[in-house]
């Protein structure tokens, strides 16, 4: 075991004495001996960090309740500055009980894995630490952003159009429902609800993100009218529901204006049939949006794009997540426009002590009027660098080894009959599954024996926790109770880490 060991990271008795006001920026020098070695013990942690988190002896977590980790941590905002000894050993502490998102066996969530240049790239970032707003503060990422978001609107089949990068996927689709509101009812932005000529309603799967109904709440429409459309078994969006109600919304006298389709479901991994709802949105005169936070990542793909991503190009906005499938670090998000214009046209509110006209340079790439939320986070220089690193065709190669992971689990599963149930053949790295322990093997699958397996799920993840060994998911959705639903999106997982979760499983839950 290599976990952190939290007095290794002992600074100089001269420096570890001092504060922070002994250092740069409150000390003025170029070359501070204190500050280059407060740096250095940091990033040796941090780089201890990242080894241990790919070391398959290593736990993932070291678990407490919270009362228990209260007592374990010293968090209080104290009036005295502490010395640099104890930022460095706050650091070392807290590393040490964070849960490990980059270990080759944590399955729990759609953002996991450490792709270690994306961190150097954030790493750069916080230390430039400049706004996103206006190409004066920031015109190396600016430019880089206009390049990679153009190449990404290209991957999705567009020519020209609009993006920009968002606090996350939520916000993301929020900005395309803001767009489509405008691009409708421009008159919207200036006069409220009384530019609209009635009630408007939008329409998505009932497998969606919750962000979308939360898109209703907070654009004025009301969750009532964020309409639900029925899904398959599979999870995927039924086009005939669909138009069925939109045309019962029509005959009420509400009007339908946006339709958000899903590709990459959070739970199942489902992918709505793009086309079918593409031809819907155009016969009724809807906005097309689709959310692939989750699934985006497959449009490197020439093995697994098509059909799930079949009439992409067809939609009016996407929201794509690197920060997911891609595995560029955490906050990373995006929003695609097919047309030009419609999110400065949208948002702007031309604030004179910021977006000035009578700039020196081109006042087009100054981005802080084309957003909601003014300051922005530099996201971009991670995600170049890292793309960068792999090249187009490294994420392709990336993206179709985690897909032939979760086809070997599933694989796996169904050699191990006896001890799992796939409950269906996934179209992307979400696996939903139960495990069978062994006083329910040879019993017949029914609803009754469904209900036990689903009481089984929370025992189950509540050992893994316990024991440190293993993180996997677990849900109901509306029709089946608590299964489990792992994730495989980390490129540091190898085929052995998806035995070795199987067979933890198993080794955690037989005798229940």
């Amino acid at each position: 075991m290599t976990s952190i060991n939290v007095d290794k990271y002992k600074l100089s008795d001269k420096t570890g004495k001092l504060t922070a006001k002994d250092i740069i920026p409150m000390i003025q020098s170029s070359d501070s001996a204190e500050t280059r070695e407060f740096l250095q013990k940091i990033m040796e942690l941090l780089i201890d960090y990242v080894n241990i988190q790919n070391d398959r002896k290593e736990k993932i977590l070291d678990f407490h309740h919270p009362e228990a980790m209260k007592k374990l941590l010293s968090l209080d905002v104290p009036d005295e500055a502490v010395s640099l000894q104890q930022l460095v050993k706050d650091c070392a502490i807290t590393l040490k009980y964070q849960v490990k998102t980059g270990h080759p066996h944590f399955f729990n969530q759609l953002s996991t894995g450490l792709d270690v240049v994306s961190m150097a790239g954030e790493w750069l970032t916080a230390t430039a630490n400049t706004n996103m707003f206006t190409y004066e503060i920031a015109p190396v990422f600016i430019l880089m952003e206009n390049v990679v978001l153009s190449k990404m609107r290209e991957i999705i089949g567009w020519k020209g159009g609009d993006s920009i990068l968002a606090p996350g996927g939520s916000i993301s689709n929020l900005y395309a429902f803001l767009a489509a509101r405008h691009k409708m009812f421009p008159d919207f932005k200036d006069h409220g609800a009384r530019a609209l000529p009635g009630e408007l309603v939008m329409f998505t799967s009932d497998q969606c993100h919750y962000s979308v109904k939360s898109c209703a709440a907070v654009g004025g429409l009301g969750t009532d009218n964020c309409v639900t459309v029925p899904s398959d078994e599979h999870g995927r969006m039924i086009p005939s529901e669909l138009e069925r109600l939109i045309l019962e919304r029509k005959a009420r006298g509400q009007i339908p204006f946006f339709v958000n389709a899903t590709s990459g479901t959070t739970v199942l991994g489902a992918f709505d049939p793009l086309n079918p709802i593409a031809d819907i949105c155009e016969k009724y005169n809807c906005w097309f949006h689709i959310d692939a936070a989750w699934g985006g990542g497959l449009l490197f793909s020439k093995k697994y794009r098509q059909p799930r991503l079949s009439g992409v190009e067809r939609a009016d906005s996407v929201t794509w997540n690197p920060h997911k499938l891609m595995g560029a670090l955490l906050q990373c998000s995006s929003i695609h426009f097919k047309e030009d214009g419609l999110l400065i046209s949208c948002n702007q509110m031309s604030a004179e002590y910021l977006f000035m006209t009578d700039k020196l340079y081109d006042i087009s790439y100054d981005t802080g009027d084309k957003v909601i939320q003014c300051g922005r986070h530099n996201d971009i220089f991670k995600l170049w660098l890292q793309w960068r690193s792999k090249g187009t065709d490294g994420f392709e190669h990336a993206i179709d080894q985690l897909m032939e992971l979760a086809e070997y689990q599933v694989k796996r599963i169904r050699e191990q009959s006896d001890k799992f149930y796939l409950i269906m053949d996934p179209e992307l790295v979400n696996v939903s599954f139960w495990y069978i322990p062994k006083r329910l093997r040879g019993v017949p699958h029914d609803a009754k024996k469904e209900q036990e397996l689903g009481k089984i799920c929370p025992i189950i993840k509540s050992r893994m926790m316990q024991s440190g060994t293993l993180m996997v998911g677990y849900q109901p959705d509306d029709r089946r109770p608590n299964f489990f639903r792992s994730i495989i999106s980390s490129t540091a997982v190898i085929k052995s880490d998806v035995d070795f979760m199987l067979n933890e499983i198993d080794r955690l839950g037989h005798d229940l």
